[in-house]
Protein backbone atom coordinates (compact mmCIF):
# COMPACT_ATOMS: atom_id res chain seq x y z
CA UNK A 1 0.00 0.00 0.00
CA UNK A 2 1.36 3.40 -0.93
CA UNK A 3 1.29 6.45 1.30
CA UNK A 4 -1.41 8.06 -0.85
CA UNK A 5 -3.72 5.13 -0.10
CA UNK A 6 -3.60 5.97 3.62
CA UNK A 7 -4.76 9.61 3.40
CA UNK A 8 -8.38 10.66 2.90
CA UNK A 9 -10.29 13.90 2.47
CA UNK A 10 -13.41 13.89 4.64
CA UNK A 11 -15.26 16.13 2.20
CA UNK A 12 -15.01 13.56 -0.62
CA UNK A 13 -17.37 11.22 1.23
CA UNK A 14 -19.65 14.02 2.41
CA UNK A 15 -19.94 15.51 -1.09
CA UNK A 16 -20.59 12.08 -2.62
CA UNK A 17 -23.36 11.54 -0.06
CA UNK A 18 -24.83 14.99 -0.81
CA UNK A 19 -24.80 14.23 -4.54
CA UNK A 20 -26.69 10.98 -3.96
CA UNK A 21 -29.16 12.85 -1.75
CA UNK A 22 -29.83 15.51 -4.40
CA UNK A 23 -29.60 13.30 -7.48
CA UNK A 24 -32.36 13.89 -10.01
CA UNK A 25 -33.75 11.64 -12.73
CA UNK A 26 -31.69 12.09 -15.87
CA UNK A 27 -28.47 13.09 -14.10
CA UNK A 28 -25.60 11.54 -16.02
CA UNK A 29 -22.35 10.31 -14.50
CA UNK A 30 -20.29 12.97 -16.32
CA UNK A 31 -22.54 15.72 -15.00
CA UNK A 32 -22.34 14.39 -11.43
CA UNK A 33 -18.55 14.04 -11.67
CA UNK A 34 -18.32 17.68 -12.75
CA UNK A 35 -20.59 18.70 -9.87
CA UNK A 36 -18.40 16.78 -7.44
CA UNK A 37 -15.22 18.41 -8.74
CA UNK A 38 -16.68 21.92 -8.52
CA UNK A 39 -18.11 21.31 -5.04
CA UNK A 40 -14.81 19.89 -3.72
CA UNK A 41 -12.85 22.80 -5.17
CA UNK A 42 -15.08 25.19 -3.23
CA UNK A 43 -14.60 23.42 0.10
CA UNK A 44 -11.51 23.37 2.30
CA UNK A 45 -9.53 20.14 2.58
CA UNK A 46 -10.05 18.00 5.69
CA UNK A 47 -7.48 15.22 5.52
CA UNK A 48 -7.25 12.30 7.92
CA UNK A 49 -5.69 8.88 8.12
CA UNK A 50 -8.10 7.03 10.38
CA UNK A 51 -11.79 7.84 10.61
CA UNK A 52 -11.74 7.19 14.34
CA UNK A 53 -9.17 10.01 14.71
CA UNK A 54 -11.41 12.41 12.82
CA UNK A 55 -14.39 11.63 15.04
CA UNK A 56 -12.34 11.89 18.24
CA UNK A 57 -11.06 15.39 17.46
CA UNK A 58 -14.31 16.75 16.05
CA UNK A 59 -16.40 19.06 18.24
CA UNK A 60 -20.00 18.12 18.93
CA UNK A 61 -22.23 19.21 16.07
CA UNK A 62 -19.27 19.82 13.75
CA UNK A 63 -20.14 16.83 11.55
CA UNK A 64 -23.62 18.25 10.97
CA UNK A 65 -22.04 21.57 9.95
CA UNK A 66 -19.70 19.79 7.53
CA UNK A 67 -22.61 17.86 6.02
CA UNK A 68 -24.58 21.09 5.54
CA UNK A 69 -21.55 22.80 3.95
CA UNK A 70 -21.22 19.85 1.59
CA UNK A 71 -24.90 19.95 0.66
CA UNK A 72 -24.72 23.71 0.03
CA UNK A 73 -21.57 23.28 -2.09
CA UNK A 74 -23.26 20.56 -4.17
CA UNK A 75 -26.35 22.72 -4.76
CA UNK A 76 -24.17 25.66 -5.85
CA UNK A 77 -21.98 23.41 -8.01
CA UNK A 78 -25.06 21.95 -9.69
CA UNK A 79 -26.20 25.43 -10.69
CA UNK A 80 -22.69 26.36 -11.84
CA UNK A 81 -22.23 23.26 -14.00
CA UNK A 82 -25.71 23.55 -15.47
CA UNK A 83 -25.12 27.22 -16.31
CA UNK A 84 -21.72 26.66 -17.90
CA UNK A 85 -22.41 24.43 -20.86
CA UNK A 86 -22.93 20.99 -19.39
CA UNK A 87 -26.24 19.75 -20.73
CA UNK A 88 -28.30 17.17 -18.90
Amino acid sequence: MSLIDEIYNLYEKLVADAILETRQPGDEQDFLADVMCVALNRLPSRYYRHSVDMMFYMAEGEMNDLKQQSLDAVKDAREFVTGHGREL
